[in-house]
């Protein structure tokens, strides 16, 4: 009696076609599962910190919102083009639009590169004490690296503002 393959038999050979394709689907549905996580992980979340300021919103304002001001405590340099800022550190560059300000009180910068990705700046002042405070709005995906940062980056506001 001859041997025969599996594949000779039809029935058989229907068994193992459905068998690749189920598996097919399953693998699928696995990259599929991956790829949903992958995005969401990847997802930025929106962080906020408060810092007290001890000097006028109009002072703050114009370290916050001018090429010359970014340049003393923000970043290495910073060149504009229209509404365009050009933040260089140490030979890189990212680029942020600056698309919301309002004198003495909010400016906003969405960076070119990241499509959710901004940075925010609020100047709130108390009405009873006349205390200032600067809010740092900043969409991140690490959140403990970027509180860090922005300690450090507003500890030199700080410092060049003499607060």
């Amino acid at each position: 009696m001859r041997f025969k393959s599996p594949f000779e038999e039809p029935v058989i050979c229907c068994f193992i076609v459905l068998w690749w394709r189920l598996k097919l689907i399953a693998n699928l549905r696995v990259i599929t599962y991956i790829a949903t996580n992958i995005k969401s992980m990847s997802e930025k979340i929106e962080i906020q910190l408060e810092y007290p300021m001890n000097c006028s919103p109009k002072v703050l304002y114009n370290r916050l919102s001018t090429a010359s001001g970014l340049a003393e405590w923000f970043a290495d340099d910073v060149q504009v083009r229209g509404k365009i800022y050009t933040f260089i550190w140490e030979g890189s560059e990212q680029q942020a639009e600056k698309t919301l300000q309002k004198e003495d009180k909010l400016v906003r910068y969405n960076w070119v590169d990241e499509e959710e990705g901004y940075f925010e700046f609020k100047i709130t002042k108390d009405d009873l004490t006349g205390d200032v405070s600067l809010i740092v709005i900043d969409t991140t995906d690490e959140e403990e690296e970027t509180s860090e940062l922005w300690n450090s980056q507003i500890a030199d506001l700080k410092h060049i503002l003499g607060c």
